[in-house]
């Protein structure tokens, strides 16, 4: 991979296309005739203008206000398993060209193609407002909406000793230039409300958080409530957390609550059933195509075309749409996550999970939105088929090793059950397992499947990108819980 040095910036207000853009048409078509050989697969430009802000409050007032823009120009050339990547934030001729040829030498190819002309196309579909979340409301309305969730928390318990707040909002303009000519341009608005509280009670110390967000009007925070639900969501986890127990450690069914949990689908299998790994052979799902690897009535499906949701986007970062795509149906494994390399190499269809952070870094299969559909049972029944197990609410971290399937993870909010009953909050509770392993065990499946607040974020390969979960509530008949008390 190549960077070529920085040198002029892109005005902020700029629109991102290629007729308001410091690079002429002509230029960009330059660029794509040097870069490309005659035998290639496949290439593209990749242009991005980026900017965001971010205001957070501690001990009631807000101390920390942050801004910034980036851009940047990616150009790829891919021949066979051979992928040439080089990038540079410089909009002068002599850069791009430079560019356009560390590109194609990393590929080591010859012959040239004809010259393209560009040619701007439609989005099929339009799942958010194209427009910059900080220009809706004020930096002085933000900051009064913190200090006002910051006093909404401590009014409603005296135990609440510190609060920590921050909103923050993005603006990502993107244009995707393919080897074919076919220009693509989407604004990809990006909005994050977090909030953490400590309470305090006879010496004892506890914290909380909750948080939301996605693709939408950041107005929404404003005038919906929400802002003040998650402010009192985050002290309710708080409090909860000072009556918690220790977790018991054993072998035990465990109920997965709806929407955040979901968490636990993606980490376990999502990362398993992206192309890249398969076609390589290096995940537990490698070679299992059409083969049964979870219980009956499990469908697993990643959809980045939901409308306004934290892991959505109109076209991936390779211009292709997004779209529903089932992984998993009804306990039998039916599709991975393509991007166009993996797709072609593997002789399938791009799937629209071809993802990248920025136009510095190279494209993956990545996912979108990824969630397990509802069942038919009641959650009160699932919860009530409980003797002794544990009901997962909400979690807090976790990893997982892609090879072996096995993670572990943590939650933050968790209750010990018997004879179907919630006795009492548990903390400490750690899951074990392996992905693969556990949805062969999932025996009843909720009608209530619930979407992640927006708070999700997908690291793979060093690259970040926003991303959602889901899952209706389910009950996991065997999983080792890591705690401090025997079962």
């Amino acid at each position: 991979m190549f960077k070529l040095d920085h040198c002029m910036m892109i005005p902020h207000d700029v629109a991102m296309n290629s007729t308001l853009l410091p690079i002429s048409e002509h230029t960009l078509s330059r660029m794509l005739h040097q870069m490309i050989p005659a035998d290639a697969d496949d290439a593209d430009l990749y242009i991005q203008h980026s900017s965001s802000e971010s205001v957070a409050l501690e001990e009631g007032r807000v101390k920390h206000v942050s801004a910034s823009t980036s851009q940047g120009i990616g150009a790829r050339v891919i021949i066979g398993e051979a992928s040439g990547h080089a990038y540079t934030d410089c909009f002068d001729t002599s850069a791009l060209m430079d560019t356009a040829q560390a590109a194609r030498s990393i590929v080591q190819s010859g012959q040239e193609r004809k010259p393209l002309h560009i040619q701007p196309q439609a989005l099929q579909h339009q799942l958010y407002k194209a427009q910059n979340p900080s220009q809706q409301v004020s930096l002085q309305e933000r900051k009064a909406l913190l200090e006002k969730l910051d006093a909404l928390a401590r009014s409603l318990d005296s135990r609440v000793q510190q609060v920590s707040a921050s909103i923050s909002v993005g603006f990502k303009q993107v244009q995707i230039i393919r080897m074919d000519g076919l220009s693509f341009s989407d604004d990809r608005p990006l909005i994050r409300l977090n909030i953490s509280v400590v309470v305090e009670d006879k010496g004892k110390r506890e914290t909380g958080g909750a948080g939301g967000g996605g693709r939408f009007d950041v107005t929404r925070l404003l005038e919906t409530g929400e802002a003040e639900r998650l402010t009192r969501e985050a002290v309710r986890l708080a409090l909860l957390n000072l009556e918690a127990e220790a977790a018991p450690a054993g072998t035990m069914p465990v109920v997965l609550g709806p929407g955040w949990p979901g968490i636990l689908l993606h980490e376990a299998i999502g990362h398993g059933l992206e192309g890249d790994f398969n076609r390589k052979g290096t995940s537990v799902f490698a070679g299992k195509m059409g083969q049964q690897v979870a219980a009956k009535g499990v469908t697993v499906v990643d959809d980045g075309s939901i409308a306004e949701r934290r892991g959505s986007l109109n076209i991936d970062d390779e211009g292709t749409d997004t779209q529903c795509t089932t992984l998993i149906e009804d306990g039998m494994l039916v599709g991975y996550l393509q991007d166009k390399q993996n797709a072609r190499l593997m002789g399938v269809e791009p799937t629209g999970n071809g993802r990248r952070e920025s136009y510095a870094d190279p494209v993956l299969p990545r996912m979108t939105n990824t969630f397990m559909l509802a069942g038919n049972d009641a959650p009160e029944s699932i919860l009530a088929s409980l003797d002794d197990g544990i009901y997962a609410v909400n979690f807090g971290g976790g990893q997982v090793d892609i090879t072996s399937g096995k993670f572990v993870f943590t939650t933050s909010e968790a209750y010990r059950v018997k004879n179907g009953k919630i006795q009492h909050p548990v903390k400490g509770v750690t899951l074990i397992g392996a992905g693969h392993e556990v949805l062969k065990k999932v025996s009843m499946i909720g009608d209530d499947l619930q979407l992640d607040p927006g708070v999700g974020t997908c690291g793979k390969a060093g690259q970040s990108v926003p991303v959602g979960v889901g899952l209706p509530t389910i009950r996991i008949d065997e999983l080792t819980i890591g705690g401090t008390e025997s079962v």
